[in-house]
C-alpha cells in the first residue's frame, strides 16, 4: 500500500510562497503519476499540478506560471513551489498517486488517483 505524507503548509499573506513536499514509500508498481489536489472551502477537489511517469507537468489554468511541480530523482518525493499565492490558493493540499505508465487523459482528474495522503493545509489572507 503506496503511503503519502505532505507538509509544508502554513499560513501567508498574499503575494508569499509556500513549497509543499509529499513523501512517498511503499511503492509496489514500477511508475505512477503524482500530482496536488486541493479542497478549498465549499469547493469539490480539483486538480492543481501533476506529473506523469514520463516526467510531463499538467498544470491547472488558475496555477500556471505561479506554481511548479518537480520530483526527486528517485520520484518518490513530490514537491510542489507556490509563489504569489493569493486569496482563492488557500486549501487543504493533498498528494496523489496513480500506478499507471505513460500520459495520463486527463492528468488532473481526481478519480483516476488510487493512493492519497491526509493533506496539508496553506491559509493565504488578503
Amino acid at each position: 500500500q503506496v503511503r503519502l505524507l505532505e507538509s509544508g503548509g502554513g499560513s501567508v499573506e498574499s503575494g508569499g510562497s509556500l513549497r509543499l513536499t509529499c513523501e512517498g514509500s511503499d511503492f509496489t508498481y514500477d511508475a505512477y503519476s503524482m500530482g496536488w489536489f486541493r479542497e478549498a472551502p465549499g469547493k469539490l477537489r480539483e486538480g492543481v499540478a501533476v506529473i506523469d511517469s514520463e516526467g510531463t507537468a499538467t498544470y491547472a489554468d488558475s496555477v500556471k506560471g505561479r506554481f511548479t511541480i518537480s520530483q526527486d530523482n528517485a520520484k518518490t518525493t513530490l514537491y510542489l513551489q507556490m509563489d504569489s499565492l493569493n486569496s482563492e490558493d488557500t486549501g487543504l493540499y493533498l498528494c496523489g498517486a496513480k500506478a499507471f505508465r505513460g500520459p495520463l487523459r486527463q492528468p488532473l482528474a481526481q478519480h483516476d488517483y488510487n493512493y492519497w495522503g491526509r493533506g496539508t493545509r496553506v491559509t493565504v489572507s488578503s
